[in-house]
């Protein structure tokens, strides 16, 4: 049996990100949290 390969930081975070760029709901969620966050930083 074959001794499995421990990913790096990086890789994981390089796979999440192509799949976010594939999932247009969670890009749309993401857009929407970020639209609030500036909203906020804009009224303080």
């Amino acid at each position: 049996m074959r001794k499995m390969r421990k990913r790096t930081f990086a890789e994981l975070v390089m796979e999440n990100k192509k799949q976010l760029l594939k999932d247009q709901e969670a890009l749309d969620k993401i857009e929407e949290r970020l639209e609030a966050r500036m909203m906020i930083e804009k009224a303080e």
